[in-house]
């Protein structure tokens, strides 16, 4: 399998939408891990987490490709080819804040999380 990026698939410029996942902060929710959009910038938390709201994002926007927003992570992965792949450096910021715990947010993960996870 190779990779096919498309014109527009990352765009260097844009921002990350913020801190922590859009859906789950606004309604109270937790994440695992945190997911960026390369196209548009909007953080979503990944696929283990309860609501995986990076995934759809992609799924409803159409935007294939993702980058870790985890500390010290740069990877990137393409929904399309399944893959994952080196890319070029994004907008700052790059990941969440270091001092945000994982899981995330504080206050409003739950003490059973890891029987709340997605394999």
């Amino acid at each position: 399998m190779s990779i096919d990026l498309q014109a527009g698939d990352i765009d260097e410029s844009v921002p990350s939408s913020g801190p922590g996942c859009v859906e789950c902060t606004a309604t109270g929710g937790w994440w695992l891990h945190l997911r960026r959009c390369a196209e548009c910038g909007h953080v979503g938390c990944c696929d283990n987490s309860p609501s995986q709201h990076g995934t759809k994002h992609s799924e409803t926007t159409g935007h294939a490709v993702i980058q870790s927003y985890e500390p010290g992570e740069e990877w990137f992965y393409d929904y399309r080819s399944g893959q994952f792949f080196d890319g070029p450096r994004l907008a700052a910021p790059t990941s969440h804040p270091q001092s945000q715990p994982v899981p995330g947010p504080d206050g409003h993960v739950p003490a059973n999380w890891q029987a709340l996870l997605h394999p």
